[in-house]
C-alpha cells in the first residue's frame, strides 16, 4: 500500500502527517479486518505495512532518529488504528509500552543505545513480561543469567525483533526485566493464541529453555518502582487499553450507523416515516454518543496529564503520579462500561438482519470483552473509591 513518505514524517508538519498515515493504515486494515478476525493467526502482511509506515519510531526522540511524538499523539494514533482493527492496534501500541519500559527501567546508556538502534533498524518490540506469570526462573551462572520457564499473554512476540522479558531470580525472589533479541537460541514462540476476541494479537505463550541473558541486557538500574517516574509504566499500559477500547467502540458505532442508514427498517408500530426519524432509534444513538463522548474527553485529559508527568522525569512527585492514576482509571472504567454496552446494543438499532455472520458485527463486542478482562475493572473502582472517601492515591503496581 502507498503511504506518506517516511522522510515527510520528519518535517515540522509531522503531527498532521502521522495521523494521516494512521488513517491510511486504518482504512487498509478495515478492508480485511472481519475476514482476518475469523481466521486468527499472525497478520504478517498488515504488520509489515505498519513497519514500513515509519510509525514504529513515534515514541523515540528526533535526536535519536525517531519522530518525537508526545503521548496524546501516540494514543490518538493507536485509537485510529483500533477503530479499524483492534488486534493490530494492540500489537502496535505494545511497541511503545516496551520502549517505555526500557526508558523507565534501564540506565541512560541502555535506553539511548536501544532507542537509536530501534530507529535505525526499524525494530519491532514484543512482550514477554507478564508479572502475574511467575513460571520463569532466572539462575545466575558466573557473569550471566539463564532463564527457564514459560510466559503467557505475550502480545506481539511473534514477528518481533526484540523482546522485553521477565523472570524471578532464583534464591532472591527478585523480579528482573531484560531486553533480548527474539531470535536468540533458547526462546521458543508458541502459536497457541486462539481466543474468541483480539484474535490476531499474537498473545500466545513463550517458553525459555536455557536462555542466556547477559548482565548488560538487564533493565534493573533503576528498575521497577524505583521512583514515581518509573511506576508510570502501569499507567501507560492502562491508557493504551483505554484508547483501544475507545477505538473498538468507535468502530462498532460507525458500523451501526452505516447499517442503520442503509438497511434498517422502521418497526411496524412506529409513526416515523424513516428509520432516521424513529424516536427510539434516536434515543439509543443519543445514549451511545453521550457515553462515548464522555469517555473520549476523559481519555484525552488523562493523556495530557500523563504527558506532563513524563516530562517531569525523576522530579515527578507521588502526588502528581497519583493524579495521573486517578485520571487514567476514571477513563478506563468509563469506556469499559460504555464500550461493552454499546458494542452489545448496536444490534437494537441495526435490527435482526445485522446479526448475519457475513457482517461479523459481533467482533467488536468479542474483542472488547476479551481485552477488558486483562485486569478486573472492579479494582480500579476500588482505587477510585479509596480516593473519593479517604483521599488515598492508588498504590504502585504493574496494574495500578
Amino acid at each position: 500500500m502507498k503511504l506518506v513518505n517516511q522522510d515527510d514524517l520528519l518535517s515540522p508538519r509531522f503531527t498532521g502527517q502521522i495521523h494521516e498515515v494512521a488513517e491510511q493504515l486504518g482504512q487498509y486494515f478495515y478492508e480485511t479486518a472481519a475476514e482476518r478476525d475469523a481466521i486468527g493467526g499472525t497478520p504478517l502482511e498488515q504488520r509489515k505495512a505498519i513497519r514500513e509506515s515509519g510509525l514504529l519510531k513515534l515514541f523515540i526522540s528526533e535526536e535519536l532518529g525517531g519522530l518525537g511524538a508526545n503521548w496524546p499523539d501516540i494514543y490518538k494514533t493507536v485509537r485510529t488504528i483500533a477503530k479499524a482493527d483492534s488486534s493490530l492496534a494492540q500489537v502496535f501500541a505494545f511497541q511503545f509500552l516496551m520502549l517505555a519500559t526500557i526508558r523507565l527501567y534501564g540506565t541512560t546508556d541502555q535506553w539511548q543505545k536501544l532507542f537509536k538502534e530501534t530507529a535505525e533498524k526499524n525494530l519491532w518490540w514484543g512482550n514477554a513480561l507478564n508479572p502475574l506469570d511467575n513460571r520463569t526462573i532466572a539462575t545466575r551462572q558466573g557473569n550471566h543469567l539463564v532463564f527457564n520457564g514459560q510466559k503467557s499473554f505475550c502480545t506481539g512476540a511473534i514477528d518481533s525483533d526484540r523482546l522485553i522479558i521477565s523472570a524471578i531470580e532464583e534464591g532472591t525472589e527478585k523480579f528482573i526485566v531484560a531486553a533480548v533479541p527474539t531470535q536468540r537460541s533458547g526462546i521458543y514462540l508458541k502459536h497457541d493464541w486462539d481466543n474468541m476476541g483480539q484474535r490476531q494479537t499474537d498473545s500466545g505463550s513463550v517458553e525459555f529453555k536455557e536462555l542466556r541473558v547477559e548482565e548488560h541486557e538487564l533493565l534493573i538500574n533503576p528498575g521497577p518502582f524505583s521512583s514515581p517516574f518509573s511506576s508510570l509504566r502501569s499507567l501507560i499500559a492502562q491508557l493504551i487499553f483505554t484508547n483501544i477500547y475507545l477505538g473498538i467502540t468507535e468502530g462498532a458505532l460507525s458500523e451501526a450507523v452505516k447499517y442503520t442508514r442503509t438497511n434498517s427498517r422502521v418497526w411496524s408500530g412506529s409513526l416515523a416515516q424513516s428509520i432516521q426519524q424513529d424516536p427510539y432509534t434516536l434515543l439509543h444513538y443519543g445514549e451511545f454518543w453521550s457515553s462515548l463522548e464522555g469517555s473520549r474527553v476523559l481519555a484525552d485529559h488523562a493523556a495530557r496529564l500523563l504527558d506532563n508527568a513524563w516530562e517531569k522525569d525523576l522530579s515527578l512527585t507521588v502526588e502528581e503520579r497519583g493524579q495521573v492514576a486517578l485520571a487514567v482509571f476514571s477513563a478506563k472504567v468509563n469506556i469499559s462500561k460504555a464500550g461493552l454496552d454499546i458494542t452489545s446494543r448496536i444490534f437494537e438499532v441495526a435490527g435482526a438482519r445485522a446479526t448475519t455472520n457475513n457482517l461479523k458485527l459481533d467482533r467488536f463486542w468479542r474483542n472488547l470483552r476479551v481485552y477488558t478482562l486483562h485486569d478486573p475493572v472492579d479494582y480500579k473502582l476500588k482505587d477510585l473509591g479509596d480516593w473519593a472517601l479517604n483521599g488515598t492515591y492508588p498504590s504502585h503496581s504493574f496494574y495500578s
